[in-house]
């Protein structure tokens, strides 16, 4: 894909997921926008060997806009970063189709691997504010990570993940639209819990008090 048109798909991604953007200009000015220009040409730079040069760009860019993309990295199309401030992509972080990144995503290694040590983010996968996802593993497409997360273990396809460490608590969601792009609407999986032992509580409480009753009935039968 050409310069030009990279640009013009970058404006439209942009518009279509942040309702904050009034016009095309605004786009410019955008951090996720600027990145993407670095990144594209330290990516190239990468490839051809030449590794001080791609990191001194990608390093420039992420002193501008607060976002860091190793020039290794590996991006695909419809990517898009809300946003963005303290979002940081490791070497070996391979991305798929229309995946959104929110502020202070972190997707890193362990520091204990060697060769691929980051993570591999499927299709249509939504990553919210402040989750970390740290391995060399995959996130299924279709997938959610929730505000916060801790994200350890490779997430089935059509999941949703929250918590630390993460786990999943929700299966099989359909693609996300983009209107279903939104970090609060997600299973809380510790008030789940509260209430499924608030319930247990309830049934032991009302099994002790018919315990009692039995026993008093029994006591005036004797």
């Amino acid at each position: 894909m050409g310069f030009i048109r990279n640009m013009k798909e970058e404006i439209r991604i942009i518009r279509e997921r942040d309702p904050a953007i009034h016009s095309n200009m605004e786009v410019f000015l955008y951090p996720s926008f600027k990145v993407m220009c670095y990144y594209r040409l330290a990516h190239k730079l990468y490839l051809g060997r030449h590794y001080f040069w791609a990191r001194w760009i990608s390093q420039k860019g992420a002193r501008r806009t607060g976002i860091e993309i190793h020039p290794g990295a590996q991006i695909g199309r419809g990517f898009f970063i809300d946003h963005g401030h303290g979002v940081i992509i490791g070497e070996t972080t391979v991305i798929g189709d229309n995946v959104t990144l929110y502020q202070g995503v972190t997707l890193g290694g362990t520091g204990k691997e060697q060769g691929k040590r980051h993570p591999t983010v499927g299709n249509n996968v939504m990553i919210s504010t402040g989750a970390k996802v740290l391995g060399s593993f995959k996130i299924g497409d279709n997938s959610k990570i929730g505000a916060g997360s801790v994200v350890l273990n490779e997430v089935p396809p059509n999941s949703t993940v929250v918590g630390v460490p993460g786990r999943v608590v929700k299966r099989d969601n359909m693609a996300l639209p983009q209107d279903e792009l939104d970090q609060t609407h997600l299973p809380d999986p510790v008030r789940e819990d509260i209430m499924s032992l608030q319930r247990a509580n309830a049934e032991l409480t009302n099994r002790l008090i018919d315990l009692e009753r039995e026993m008093k009935l029994l006591k005036k039968g004797t």
